[in-house]
């Protein structure tokens, strides 16, 4: 997506050959007419898959899966870092290890948004090692619905994640695929 690459260059910076910083678009403040194309994006992809409800994690997912969510006629669920008092029971929980944040949190879904009849689509904002969009998948599975698919905003193609997802046989799309943070500058994979 050519869109978001440019974005990507102008705007993101490289704070080590692991992390990129992009939040000047997508991490605190949102462009919403990059999220807009990117939503699309995501819906021309996964449009022919028969998604039922869209799934991501809080928070910077949540942007990107609501704009596809509007392009699908779907509605969007976030799994909670958190507990709150209006979400204590009758959920699916996993632990998801976060590569920027070097910790690990419950992140849970509430029972009651997922059936085993629902196509999930898993929406993401980055794909570093994979956990994030294994801990989602793994509770879409917990509810006996199925994935129909992951969709990436960025991905680093320099680490694990896309290759160990689609070893457990998810179908990965990722919409900017970066291959080096070398020398402080970005560098994409076709």
């Amino acid at each position: 997506m050519e869109m978001l690459k440019r974005i990507i260059i102008d705007e993101g910076i490289v704070l080590s050959e692991q992390v990129l910083k992009v939040d000047s678009f997508l991490n605190h403040q949102i462009d919403p007419l990059l999220m807009q194309e990117i939503g699309r994006t995501f819906a021309n992809r996964f449009g022919e898959d028969e998604v039922t409800k869209i799934v991501t994690i809080e928070s910077s997912g949540i942007a990107p899966a609501v704009m596809a969510g509007l392009e699908l006629g779907v509605p969007v669920i976030f799994a909670r870092k958190r507990k709150s008092l209006t979400l204590q029971d009758g959920l699916y929980t996993e632990k998801v290890y976060s590569f920027t944040k070097m910790e690990e949190s419950e992140v849970s879904i509430s029972k009651k948004f997922l059936s085993p009849n629902d196509r999930v689509l898993i929406i993401d904002d980055f794909l570093a090692n994979g956990e994030a969009a294994l801990a989602m998948a793994r509770i879409v599975e917990q509810a006996g619905a199925s994935v129909t698919g992951i969709g990436i905003v960025i991905e680093k193609a320099f680490q694990n994640g896309s290759g160990k997802l689609k070893e457990l046989g998810y179908r990965v799309e990722s919409l900017a695929r970066v291959s080096s943070l070398a020398n402080g500058t970005v560098e994409f994979a076709e």
